[in-house]
């Protein structure tokens, strides 16, 4: 039976990498690594880097998938995202079935964590359910951008007693956060659309890469630096991956 490994890397230090992945790393014949293209060719590269660090003795064989284009102003997102993951299910069937044999186990490095805004699983899910090929899998957890975040800006995720909420820009912008927010997935900037003038705003960039970035304040009064911040940064690398939280101060109880 073929095995399949998903297995969280962190958001981007090297250190990040738990015992449990590294083990799964060193069981390793195949390595799978999304190919995004040339801009983004340092995030491939990381993941060899994850390799040569913890897996040196192992002859793992690396093939690259090409990513699927996706449309990223679609009319109907819901859809849009559906398509593009049909068009990887059917990529990533047919690299399987060529490139790992039946005794063999794959892996496939996942940014942060693979339960959090990230779709290997459910493509691994889909091609089980098609039935061509058979296949065991199984998902080690990694260090989400989350935790990385709050991290490096020395906070705690969650005030006293308080929830927190995960979402996405396109979903801050149709939605105004009622309780702390961690916003992922936000290429336009949505924290613009908060009018509150108390909440304060707690933004990073590369986090825990040596190009990390990271800037906070009150939103009202770090949004235009966080803008521009982020913008010079994507010219500079040709993409950016950032991640923030949103919070009101609690009000001291008397």
């Amino acid at each position: 039976m073929r095995k399949i490994l998903v297995i969280g890397i962190g958001a981007g230090h090297p250190e990040q990498i738990t015992i449990q992945a590294i083990n799964a790393l060193n069981r390793t014949d195949v390595l799978f690594i999304t190919d995004k293209g040339a801009e983004k060719d340092d995030l491939a590269q990381f993941r060899r880097e994850i390799i040569e660090r913890y897996a040196p003795k192992r002859a793992i064989r690396t093939v690259r998938l090409l990513d699927p284009a996706r449309n990223r102003n679609p009319t109907d997102y819901q859809a849009a995202v559906e398509a593009w993951h049909q068009e990887r299910v059917s990529l990533y069937e047919a690299n399987l079935a060529e490139h790992l044999q039946q005794t063999e186990t794959a892996a496939f490095l996942a940014w942060g964590d693979p339960s959090l805004y990230d779709s290997t699983i459910r493509i691994l899910e889909q091609i089980a359910a098609r039935g061509k090929i058979q296949f065991e899998y199984e998902v080690i957890p990694g260090i989400t951008s989350v935790q990385a975040l709050t991290a490096s800006h020395r906070i705690p995720l969650n005030q006293i007693g308080a929830p927190v909420q995960i979402t996405t820009g396109r979903l801050l912008a149709a939605n105004p956060p009622a309780v702390d927010t961690v916003v992922m997935l936000d290429g336009e900037c949505a924290f613009n659309t908060v009018t509150d003038p108390e909440v304060e705003i707690y933004w990073g960039a590369y986090l825990g890469t040596p190009d990390e970035i990271l800037l906070s304040g009150k939103l009202r009064d770090a949004s235009a630096t966080i803008q521009h911040t982020r913008e010079a940064a994507r010219q500079r690398k040709g993409w950016i991956m950032d991640t923030y939280l949103l919070r009101k101060p609690a009000v001291p109880r008397r």
